[in-house]
């Protein structure tokens, strides 16, 4: 298959978008799942989620299922969660706290640090050929306590392919107090780009979301393209309240929102200290599970906490409804591409990666 390239948006003429096709595609999407979701750094969990010795969740990262675990010496580790035995799913739940993890099929058992346990069906001189059966390990690295995976072992570091991301991310003073306090999930009637698309551009916002456009300036609102993340955003505007937050009175009179290249969103709304993940997976070509997990200090969120998430909620349906009425016209015959607005630049970097991900060999 061959991808039309995206010309640069900066000069004076305009200039066309990523052709229709390949948010309609499901070959496209076999592609993406192998050159892009296998190669990258994936988001699957924070810190706060394996407090305790014998804590583990699991993940899914391009249809690869994942367990992260702390071992009794408190080190955290990432594995496939598929039994070396006969390649059954190991852990079936989503989190939990064990001493041993144990294969429902044929009773396998291993450490949290990968290592095996017992093989019951192994004895004498069968034992010795898979003594060394350990459960296969996942490229992880932890980044202001995000947990990151990459299927792909030759991979560039996290901290490597994202620049000065992290740096800057730590610069927020409240980022170590938060914890991981909620999740959900949504299905999206849309191709995973199209969300991502739609968050990296604000020409939408004057019309899609007045409660936004009511709070943050939109004259100072300002988007920036780095190595393989952008950042968005503005102050409050002055002497702002919403519901029981006093913009004026809290630790974030602004707001921040960054894309990491390729599916991840953080956002930092004004407010109290706060952090929220926004993670597109792609189901098939045309349908996505969007995954939004907040982090506060505390599960007992605040009057202003809940105030925030509220405000959020709205600005993610709102966005919601926009992208899947895009999908309908992805389909339509009536067009095959679009235009760039010169202040489109993040679309630009992120079409002109994808394309050049789906290029390599």
């Amino acid at each position: 298959m061959t991808f039309n390239k995206v010309q640069n948006a900066t000069t004076e003429n305009f200039e066309r978008t990523l052709t229709y096709d390949l948010y309609t595609d499901p070959k496209v999407l076999e592609q993406e799942q192998e050159k892009i979701f296998s190669k990258s750094w994936q988001l699957v969990g924070h810190v706060s989620q394996l407090e305790n010795i014998g804590d583990f969740f699991t993940a899914e990262v391009a249809g690869e299922p994942i367990i992260v675990t702390r071992d009794k010496n408190e080190v955290i580790q990432a594995f496939y969660n598929v039994c070396p035995h006969r390649a059954t799913k190991l852990e079936k739940n989503e989190s939990g706290n064990k001493k041993i993890l144990q294969c429902a099929y044929h009773g396998w058992t291993f450490h949290l640090d990968g290592k095996l346990n017992k093989a019951p069906n192994f004895r004498g001189e069968d034992l010795a050929c898979v003594s060394n059966a350990c459960l296969r390990s996942v490229r992880m690295e932890i980044a202001e306590s995000f947990i990151f995976v990459n299927l792909d072992d030759h991979a560039t570091s996290l901290i490597e392919t994202y620049g000065d991301f992290f740096e800057k991310l730590s610069k927020f003073p409240f980022l170590s107090e938060l914890k991981r306090t909620s999740s959900k999930t949504r299905i999206i009637k849309a191709n995973w780009k199209a969300f991502i698309d739609n968050y990296l551009e604000c020409d939408h916002c004057h019309v899609a979301h007045p409660s936004f456009v009511a709070t943050l300036d939109m004259k100072d609102y300002q988007i920036i393209t780095c190595q393989n993340y952008s950042v968005q955003g503005s102050v409050v505007k002055a002497n702002k309240k919403m519901g029981s937050i006093d913009f004026n009175e809290v630790e974030m009179q602004g707001g921040t929102f960054y894309w990491l290249w390729p599916n991840l969103m953080m956002t930092i709304y004004p407010g109290p200290g706060n952090i929220a993940t926004i993670q597109m997976v792609p189901i098939d070509h045309e349908t996505t599970i969007g995954i939004y997990t907040y982090y506060f200090r505390d599960e007992n969120l605040t009057q202003e906490e809940k105030d925030l998430v509220e405000f959020a909620e709205v600005v993610r349906n709102e966005d919601v409804e926009l992208v899947e009425l895009e999908q309908v016209g992805f389909r339509s015959r009536a067009f095959n591409k679009g235009f760039y607005s010169s202040s489109e630049k993040a679309i630009v970097q992120f079409h002109e990666t994808v394309l050049k991900a789906l290029e390599e060999e």
